[in-house]
């Protein structure tokens, strides 16, 4: 393992700087719903619900979290590649996030929620996604 190339000062701003919101693949899902013609029917970040989803449907109970591959740990390629630097850092950070999302999923289906995880690798492809969202949300009407 080699030692960290910044500082811990340095490390932190670099950590801060990584967004949590708003990122390109939310908008990407966010432009694919509103082609279904869901634009005015969901809200961003609900914090009162259990992982804080990226889009809620409160009428229909239904709830979208857009995960980045490697944060959330997923299986693709850019999500199993394993950084060199600080592995065991990395390795629990990303176990840890994974247990949280188990968590908050299971709580909101014991809320009586549904919920959709699209992956951003996921977002790269407009008609799959497209298609993903037509089943999870209905036709476009507000069933």
């Amino acid at each position: 393992m080699r030692a960290d190339v910044f500082s811990p000062e340095q490390r932190s701003a670099v950590m801060r700087a990584v967004k949590s919101g708003d990122t390109l693949p939310e908008r990407i899902v966010r432009k694919a719903v509103c082609t279904l013609g869901f634009q005015h029917r969901y809200r961003l970040h609900s914090a009162n619900l259990p992982g804080k989803p990226d889009l809620v449907f409160a009428p229909m109970r239904k709830a979208i979290y857009v995960h980045g591959c490697f944060w959330h740990g997923h299986t693709c390629k850019r999500g199993a590649r394993a950084p060199k630097d600080n592995a065991s850092y990395w390795q629990a950070k990303i176990a840890r996030n994974r247990a949280r999302d188990a968590a908050a999923l299971e709580a909101l289906s014991r809320a009586g929620w549904r919920a959709l995880v699209i992956w951003e690798c996921e977002t790269r492809d407009g008609e799959g996604l497209r298609r993903r969202l037509r089943r999870f949300l209905g036709r476009g009407d507000a069933t």
